[in-house]
């Protein structure tokens, strides 16, 4: 396996090409993907749009198919996609996701979970948008995730000059095309957000005011 060229990074891994339309996905810290790898290949055989994936040389390594599009984030900036329909696009991906049984738990409740499930997770192919990086993904209610991904577009129209706009336009349509939130899970999200070590103080600082603006926006 021939390691290419940086092609992208993230807080906590960088993505490297490799020679046969596959990209290389590599944690900084060492961190074990397999649980990673599990869930996507589990989600693939269900029908959920994510990237063909396959073990990395290494226990922190993942290697899966490089997909060709933007971000939603990109095509959102590149006036490809309205701020209308990525919430609504988001909406629909937390809901297909929920659909799947879970993959581990005995409760019929539980669902996997991405917890993660913002624009830039999200790429748009010309075979319709996979949702990638699954390294938060766990099993739960699925009211959470939808509050993690609603607290997160909260968090970027309060700390994030440049896309304030567009972040509260996508969250105004992802909370119309959602069921409600209820006030535990928002709480849930807000203090796993608190504990996430890759967040800055001023994304921390915002998290109170991030679940008023997510309470307004909601509010009749």
């Amino acid at each position: 396996m021939k390691i290419g060229e940086l092609v992208g990074a993230g807080r906590t891994a960088d993505v490297f090409a490799l020679d046969d339309g596959r990209v290389l996905r590599r944690y900084r810290d060492g961190d074990d993907a397999t649980d990673e790898v599990a869930v996507m290949a589990y989600l693939a055989e269900h029908d959920y749009p994510v990237p063909a994936v396959w073990p990395g040389p290494a226990a922190g390594d993942l290697v899966m198919q490089r997909l060709s599009g933007p971000t939603m984030v990109e095509a959102l900036a590149g006036g490809a996609i309205t701020a209308e329909r990525a919430g609504e696009m988001l909406a629909e991906l937390l809901r297909r996701l929920h659909a799947v049984p879970p993959r581990l738990s005995a409760d019929p409740d539980r669902r996997v979970l991405h917890l993660d499930l913002h624009p830039e997770n999200v790429v748009l192919t010309p075979q319709g948008p996979v949702v990638i990086d699954w390294a938060t993904a766990g099993e739960g209610p699925p009211g959470l995730d939808s509050a993690m991904s609603a607290l997160i577009l909260a968090q970027a129209a309060l700390t994030m000059p440049d896309v304030a706009a567009a972040a509260r336009a996508v969250l105004a349509s992802l909370l119309l095309h959602l069921d409600t939130i209820e006030s535990d899970h928002l709480a849930e999200a807000r203090s796993r957000r608190a504990a996430n070590p890759t967040l800055s103080r001023a994304e921390i600082d915002s998290l109170a005011e991030a679940v008023t603006l997510i309470n307004r926006t909601t509010a009749p």
